[in-house]
């Protein structure tokens, strides 16, 4: 990327909605340039776009304070694919080997073949990993390797076919941004937040969003497993309201006094909310136990079916935004009986902003950049001369989309009118009106 170019990623969070900005050096190491978030309100359920204007009019203010921070103009973005229907699926394929001897063309026939493959009900939307076997041996780098046949066990991340039609309809509609590729979120979280030990080692990976908990098991370097619970912190939110409070209020006392392992507190708290009960605390902490409960019990079944359960040595890794509730790893260490670790963005990937690093709830988005490739910058282009069709004026272009955001046409002085006969009246005019595109809410009921 050149200097002037950079890389701009959309989170989109069933919480917040995150946007970061950053650069990659030719070592692949990225500094922030600028990074923001937005309540989602109610536009974005557990990870997919739900309400289609609420979500387009949120994406496009957060690009706007981006473009404020950057003093620069955003026209492509990279946008996160979530989903409580992503799920791995594996794929193998055979050839044989014509030469003897391994080549990158057969390599690259295998691969297309796995991208190619479209399971029934569902879209192939990512190859997550594979593995090499020649002649029915373990092989790494398979390339050069002498044998007669060569086998992939690929890894597919595959979910509903319909995942990216809403995500396409508010963002490249309502904001005329271009999606240069989509990121599946819980790749990006790995990437970041993983060192290669903990992948060879074995783990289990939670992210713990604010409506889902993603799971992703790691053993040999190999994504073994990968699926979306569809419960995370916004669940306790609305187990809290069950007390007499309202969601605002809910997700404050969760945040201020909420545990997921009971201490020594005294059992009652004076309410911080006026008007409000008293705030029993123990009461509080049963009921986010009992949620958490249920979503450890979802972690471990998962665990057991992905076939690793007790060969995991780097034990258990969590991040994101609800990994913050306190004594969570405590919890999960008992429950699970794994060691835990924490987790954000790792230094050797981030040069800058020790403080978005450090927040689990950005672990995702700034995941994302490491899969960016592509300059964003919208590049102001030469100035065209364009003949008007009503009065024959020319006027300069604008950015290079030409119906850009907030773009207007550059205005130039009248010339001197000419006495001519007038024009019959053409239909429709300079700028043709945007397809409707309807918005509102998903047909699935399940993802509600």
């Amino acid at each position: 990327m050149t200097q002037s170019g950079f890389i701009v990623v959309i989170d989109l969070g069933t919480s917040k909605i995150k946007g970061v900005v950053g650069r990659k050096n030719e070592n692949g190491v990225i500094s922030i340039l600028a990074s923001s978030s937005i309540d989602s309100g109610n536009s974005i359920r557990r990870g997919m776009v739900y309400n289609i204007e609420q979500a387009g009019a949120n994406v496009h203010k957060l690009v706007m304070m981006l473009e404020n921070s950057l003093e620069r103009r955003i026209g492509k973005v990279y946008v996160s694919l979530s989903g409580q229907s992503l799920h791995t699926m594996e794929f193998s394929e055979m050839l044989r080997i014509s030469s003897g001897m391994v080549t990158e063309e057969e390599v690259n026939r295998l691969r297309k073949l796995a991208e190619k493959f479209q399971p029934e009900l569902k879209r192939n939307y990512r190859i997550a990993d594979v593995e090499y076997y020649i002649d029915d041996k373990p092989e790494p780098s398979p390339v050069g390797v002498t044998g007669s046949e060569i086998e992939a066990g690929f890894k597919l991340i595959v979910g509903r076919p319909n995942l990216l039609v809403n995500i396409e309809k508010s963002i490249t509609a309502k904001t005329n941004l271009e999606i240069v590729d989509y990121i599946v979120g819980p790749m990006a979280s790995a990437s970041i937040a993983l060192n290669d030990e903990e992948k060879e080692l074995g783990c289990a990976f939670l992210d713990f969003g604010a409506g889902t908990t993603t799971l992703s098991v790691y053993k040999g370097g190999i994504l073994r497993r990968m699926v979306v619970i569809p419960f995370g912190g916004k669940n306790l939110t609305k187990d809290i309201c069950a007390l007499n409070f309202t969601e605002n209020d809910a997700e404050q006392l969760k945040i201020k006094f909420g545990k997921a392992f009971e201490s020594q507190d005294g059992p009652m708290f004076l309410s911080p909310f006026s008007s409000k009960p008293d705030v029993d605390l123990t009461e509080l902490n049963k009921v986010i136990g009992m949620r958490l409960d249920e979503i450890t019990a979802n972690i471990k079944e998962q665990i057991v079916l992905s076939g690793y359960e007790g060969q995991l040595g780097a034990g258990l890794i969590i991040t994101g935004g609800a990994s913050q509730l306190k004594n969570l790893d405590l919890y999960l260490t008992q429950k699970l009986k794994m060691p835990v670790r924490r987790a954000s963005a790792k230094k050797t990937s981030i040069n800058n902003s020790p403080d978005l690093m450090h927040d689990p709830a950005f672990t995702q988005a700034l995941g994302m950049l490491l899969f960016g490739e592509e300059n964003c910058e919208m590049i102001k282009s030469e100035p065209v001369e364009v003949e008007d069709e009503e009065s024959g004026r020319s006027g300069a272009s604008g950015w290079f989309s030409g119906i850009g955001r907030n773009s207007r046409p550059e205005k130039k002085p009248k010339p001197p009118k000419v006495k001519k006969s007038k024009p019959e009246k053409q239909e429709g005019g300079f700028f043709s009106k945007m397809e409707d595109v309807f918005g509102g809410i998903f047909s699935e009921e399940d993802d509600e």
